[in-house]
């Protein structure tokens, strides 16, 4: 099993750590690289830095983009590690070189999930990990190393599930049952995505453009629940389409719809009520101009079927 030791800044874990968010941005203020160390769900544990040096945590891997601050504030909010986006500004820029950028783009590496350990419970750094090391290390637990650091780690998961359990919280951890073969080996179930994680992976799934409309400028484009997440629509890009802020806002109140047949579909209402609509009826009847490559993240015909039967009027 793979998993990732990322350099974590030691302010951003403690301020993560009181508020125990649904996900995280492990941000990256230079923006320029992609990261590829880990797959969805593989473990990204925080290294705190120096004179901490421990690991005081885990998150799991949900995906990696690029955003201006801006809009990283407005999707994670304070789960980006503090309570004001001025204060998230100067964090970044004191640590960048063009500080005069207005709203530069930075590396989001979006972790679900995210388990912060009680500080008796940190697991020191042995001396092998080279101080040189600025932003991580991937291990494989095929490794001696990675074993040695994940073994230590999964020690600590049933404390941390039972912690999880009694304050009644959902875990992305399952324990294989006694007597099984694999006993003692956590495996790691696919981790719920948070609503920071779900708008992130439905704007990149969409490419970032309007699936009705076309439009691609990024600070008017939202990622629509299909179903609401209030009315037990999950965060999963199978509940999600990505639409301009004014169709979305129409999707959520019912004069907007997504057919079976993947089609936009205009209430007449619109006209009746309003007496208006040319810029939204010019869009009735036809496919949906941009959806997921990957046929299992299209919108789903159960989500789909009870938009129309419980939102659309028709």
């Amino acid at each position: 099993m793979r998993f990732y030791l990322g350099v974590t800044d030691n302010s951003w874990f403690s301020y993560l750590s009181r508020i125990s968010p649904d996900d995280v941005n492990f941000w990256q203020p230079g923006g320029a690289t992609n990261f590829k160390a880990l797959t969805a769900g593989e473990p990204f544990l925080f290294k705190l830095k120096s004179p901490l040096n421990a690991i005081g945590g885990i998150g799991f891997f949900s995906s990696h983009t690029f955003l201006p601050i801006n809009m990283a504030w407005e999707i994670f909010g304070n789960k980006n590690g503090c309570d004001s986006f001025m204060q998230f500004r100067q964090m970044i820029l004191q640590l960048r070189r063009d500080k005069a950028e207005i709203n530069p783009s930075i590396g989001c590496i979006v972790l679900t999930s995210p388990i912060f350990f009680q500080p008796e419970d940190w697991i020191e750094i042995s001396d092998s990990w080279n101080k040189n090391i600025v932003q991580g290390k991937s291990y494989d637990t095929e490794e001696a190393s990675g074993r040695h650091i994940w073994e230590r780690v999964e020690r600590l998961l049933p404390k941390c599930q039972a912690g999880n359990i009694m304050a009644g919280e959902e875990n992305s951890l399952i324990l294989d049952e006694p007597g099984s073969p694999q006993y003692g080996k956590p495996f790691l179930q696919k981790p719920r995505l948070g609503q920071g994680a779900f708008r992130v992976l439905v704007t990149d799934a969409y490419k970032r453009k309007c699936s009705a409309s076309g439009e691609k400028t990024l600070p008017v484009l939202e990622a629509a629940h299909i179903r609401p997440f209030a009315m037990a629509g999950p965060h999963a890009l199978s509940n999600g389409i990505l639409l301009r802020s004014d169709i979305h806002k129409l999707f959520d109140t019912g004069y907007i719809t997504i057919t079976p047949e993947l089609k936009v579909e205009v209430s007449k209402r619109i006209k009746e009520e309003f007496e208006n609509g040319r810029e939204y009826y010019q869009y009735h009847g036809k496919d949906f101009l941009y959806l997921p490559d990957n046929p299992r993240n299209k919108p789903d015909e159960r989500f789909i079927e009870w938009h129309n039967t419980n939102v659309y009027k028709g």
